[in-house]
């Protein structure tokens, strides 16, 4: 089954309300993958160096702001194309960048955890089963584009070798 038009519905509906807020949810993204990991904080050149989040980091932000808008985008993408497709950076840049981080299955599945208690944060009531159930299918949906880029790079790197 694709990504249904009401799944679509309800993630472009949770990103209008998240983009009134995004300083705070970014703040709350981060809080919340280094709660589930605390061990991911040196995955990131913004935390790294910090013993908290910092509060004005425009980095942070930034990334921040591209996870959300990339899963946004890959929902839209889903129904509209039946595939990620990513605009801004190339889905073979993200593979390379997180190959060299070193970024296995189970990150991406704390920032898809992240992502589901921030979406919720953002949404409180309104925040249905329904809703966090179409954030995580387009989130899988552009992890798995990203891990099959990694593949590929990987692979590449190997036969460079």
């Amino acid at each position: 089954m694709g990504f249904s038009e009401k799944q679509e519905a309800l993630v472009k509906e949770s990103w209008e309300v998240m983009k009134e807020d995004i300083p705070a949810l970014s703040l709350h993204l981060y809080a919340m993958i280094l709660e589930i990991a605390p061990e991911a904080k040196g995955l990131f050149s913004f935390l790294k160096d910090t013993n908290e989040i910092p509060q004005n980091n425009p980095k942070l932000k930034s990334h921040a702001v591209k996870v959300f808008k990339m899963v946004c985008e890959s929902a839209i993408q889903l129904r509209e194309k039946g595939e990620v497709v990513v605009s801004g950076s190339s889905l073979k840049y993200l593979g390379s960048v997180h190959l060299q981080k070193g970024i296995v299955d189970p990150h991406f599945e704390v920032v898809k955890e992240a992502l589901i208690r921030t979406v919720e944060k953002a949404m409180g009531e309104k925040c249905s089963e329904e809703m966090k159930s179409a954030w995580c299918e387009a989130y899988d949906h552009l992890a798995a584009a990203i891990k099959t880029e990694m593949k590929q790079e990987a692979a590449q790197i190997q036969t460079q070798l």
